[in-house]
């Protein structure tokens, strides 16, 4: 493990072999304004006030570090504490990110947003941003997570937002990234493209990670004031990337060992599934070099997740690099294990968690012989699951 050169990325945009800008021309010159834009502002001390004020006194930070004692109990593990994002403005993580790119995008007087998402969170979060910085909103949903996911459908049209379907393709969210792609493409002068993870040709990755920090920062400082010294293991949800990333990164520079949990769907054999780390090749998707889910001939395959967040064919080139050196491990569950790690929160903590953030619980349950029981593990609990008491509520058969 190599942790003298904590990656950045380089100029060009790249982890190692990962990342980069593979786009249409015509959206180059808005790249290249973007990342001189960020590079201006992020130390600036009027946007660093700004940012850090709606952060703590709009989105709610800093966010809670909560001992789960009747988990840790349960699975007969180590003693976890969960990183509780889903206290957070809106409900989950994706509100961190949103707040400080609709600010840039104020400073780079571009008034007209486009976004793309999948479980809804990460749009309900760009039109409250929105909302807020009196923005123009217009949200890019494939028709079958709009179906999925209709409270955060409700909850964008109330705050504003213009929800446009997606019916292409598997109709989620690879599909609304290529529309919202295009819709920049076709609009770039005036329309700033709020990327929700951390995927997309270069700035994006390092941008919404940067914004995404604030959860291992907080919890770096938290575990430090509870427990007298750093976790031994960090565990998060990985779909593109953005939540764990944010968790990873203020903590690359130690001993804790990161574990990401992607989505192994009806399971890793099936065809039907999210894996890109796991049992994904390299490739290129969305402007960006990444390990992607790709037939012999380099087409994309569809990805499948109970989970609307995690339903996506590539991840972040960050996490790809952390794969390729070894800094993290990249484990996958299944729908049927996320449903039990929904349950078993639920059941021990009185907290339902997203079923993106439930892969991570499950995860955590499936190598908890892994574990010593003086071990000390923070889990990013990434968002809440009112989103998703529907899906779960019909797998569990409940009335």
């Amino acid at each position: 493990m190599n942790k003298k050169n904590i990656p950045m990325p380089n100029r060009t945009g790249y982890f190692g072999i990962f990342g980069g800008k593979f786009m249409p021309e015509t959206t180059m010159k808005a790249l290249e304004e973007l990342e001189t834009a960020y590079r201006k502002y992020k130390n600036d001390k009027d946007f660093t006030k700004e940012l850090n004020y709606y952060l703590k006194d709009y989105v709610g930070r800093p966010t809670a570090l909560y001992l789960a004692e009747q988990l840790s109990e349960a699975i007969k593990g180590p003693k976890i504490y969960l990183k509780r994002e889903d206290l957070a403005h809106t409900g989950a993580h994706k509100i961190n990110n949103t707040i400080g790119q609709a600010i840039l995008a104020k400073r780079m007087g571009k008034k007209r947003i486009i976004a793309e998402t999948g479980a809804g969170q990460h749009g309900v979060a760009v039109a409250t941003a929105c909302a807020l910085l009196k923005l123009e909103c217009h949200v890019y949903m494939g028709k079958e997570d709009i179906r999925r996911q209709r409270l955060n459908v409700l909850r964008m049209r109330l705050l504003g937002a213009e929800i446009i379907p997606v019916t292409s393709g598997s109709c989620t969210l690879k599909d609304a990234t290529n529309e919202a792609i295009r819709d920049w493409v076709t609009n770039i002068r005036r329309t700033h493209y709020i990327i929700g993870s951390t995927i997309g040709p270069h700035p994006y990755p390092m941008i919404v990670r940067d914004f995404q920090c604030v959860i291992g920062k907080e919890s770096r400082k938290q575990i430090i004031e509870k427990e007298g010294k750093l976790p031994d293991y960090l565990i998060a949800c990985v779909g593109a990337g953005s939540n764990s990333i944010g968790m990873f990164y203020p903590f690359y520079n130690t001993d804790v060992k990161f574990i990401g949990v992607e989505a192994a769907g009806y399971g890793l054999k099936s065809g039907k599934h999210a894996a890109s780390l796991v049992v994904g090749e390299l490739g290129i998707l969305h402007g960006a070099k990444s390990y992607l889910l790709q037939d012999k001939n380099g087409q994309i395959k569809n990805a499948h997740s109970i989970a609307p967040g995690l339903d996506y064919p590539g991840v972040g080139p960050e996490h790809a690099y952390y794969k390729k050196i070894n800094r993290a491990l990249y484990i996958a569950v299944t729908d049927k294990e996320a449903l039990e790690g929904f349950d078993l929160l639920a059941k021990t903590e009185g907290i339902l968690p997203a079923l993106e953030s439930a892969h991570a619980i499950a995860g955590l349950k499936k190598i908890s012989k892994k574990f010593k029981k003086k071990d000390v593990v923070i889990l990013c609990l990434s968002g809440r699951g009112d989103k998703d008491v529907d899906i779960v509520a019909e797998a569990f058969k409940l009335q």
